[in-house]
């Protein structure tokens, strides 16, 4: 590290904190508004960035705009939002999470949101609040669906499937997985071909990485071999499925809902149709990608990335 080097930072105040403290007084943390062009601004001068955000696209010519820019550290799994062709030419390294799996396999927020979301479907908890705090009182209005003696069908049973699954299994839930990248699928999981998962479960939860093999895999003919009255749920990347099919899915009534955490071109998802769909009926539920946004995951995975960032800038000349 050259004498306090400037690192910008994408984030919750707490992940910055955690950086600061991981990079030391040899560095400065400068953290910015996630916005285009605050943050082009800040990296014209920057050696790194630790991006635990993933608000605003990083495009080529904001990278080509930082020569000094040395290392981008995510401190997420993913990284889709960040163009490839400046960086790759100028040999920038781009790190993500996906590199610690140890550490990954203690964080669990992201699970539990999906959990939270399979419930709320389960249980159409927002209509029903909003029910009362519209004056009713029709509980008969909002049949629930017990979740005991139910099917659970996982799309990827790595660390989040995983804990799916063991959430599942408290519930008294048969658990089917499909994961042609893990070997031996976890403890309680039943390994079955995707068309078969998707025509026994009552919700089908997607737990995949965002690849060239992932785009897209749960396609229209999937939404549309799924059980009649099943749940969908995705919180891993938008463009794992396609959401024209889901959309008609749930318009046909196919689905009986779903919940998702991402959307594919997030965060410009004001026009989304699932957004305006959203807007006028019960059985989908969305939120702003927050499942790995809490505090205590913050200021662990900000840390590592840090560390990266450190161990970057240490070693350049």
């Amino acid at each position: 590290m050259t004498p306090v080097d400037r690192v910008v930072y994408l984030g919750p105040d707490v992940g910055a904190q955690a950086a600061r403290g991981a990079l030391g007084p040899a560095a400065e943390v400068l953290a910015v508004a996630p916005d285009p062009a605050p943050l082009a601004e800040a990296l014209a001068d920057a050696r790194g960035l630790l991006d635990a955000s993933m608000r605003v696209r990083v495009t080529d010519a904001m990278v080509e705009g930082a020569p000094r820019l040395a290392v981008i550290s995510c401190a997420t799994t993913g990284s889709d939002h960040i163009e490839r062709g400046e960086v790759a030419r100028r040999g920038i390294p781009v790190h993500t999470l996906r590199e610690d799996p140890e550490l990954l396999g203690g964080l669990t927020p992201a699970a539990e949101l999906t959990w939270a979301l399979l419930m709320a479907c389960a249980r159409r908890l927002p209509a029903a609040v909003r029910h009362v705090l519209d004056g009713g009182w029709a509980r008969e209005a909002f049949p629930g669906t017990m979740l005991r003696g139910r099917t659970l069908g996982l799309i990827g049973c790595g660390r989040i499937g995983g804990w799916m699954a063991r959430y599942a299994r408290a519930f008294d839930m048969q658990v089917l997985g499909y994961d042609p990248f893990v070997a031996r699928l976890p403890e309680g999981i039943e390994p079955v071909p995707l068309d078969d998962l998707v025509a026994r479960a009552d919700f089908v939860s997607v737990h995949v990485h965002l690849s060239g093999d992932t785009r897209g895999l749960v396609s229209r003919k999937l939404f549309e071999a799924m059980k009649p009255g099943a749940v969908f749920l995705n919180t891993s990347r938008g463009a794992v499925a396609d959401e024209a099919a889901l959309l008609d899915a749930l318009r046909s009534g196919r689905l009986a809902g779903a919940g998702l955490d991402v959307l594919e071109g997030e965060p410009d998802t004001a026009n989304h149709p699932l957004v305006d769909y959203a807007r006028e009926h019960d059985n989908l539920l969305i939120t702003p990608h927050c499942g790995g946004n809490s505090p205590d995951a913050v200021r662990v995975v900000c840390r590592r990335a840090a560390e990266k960032i450190r161990a970057a800038l240490e070693a350049a000349p």
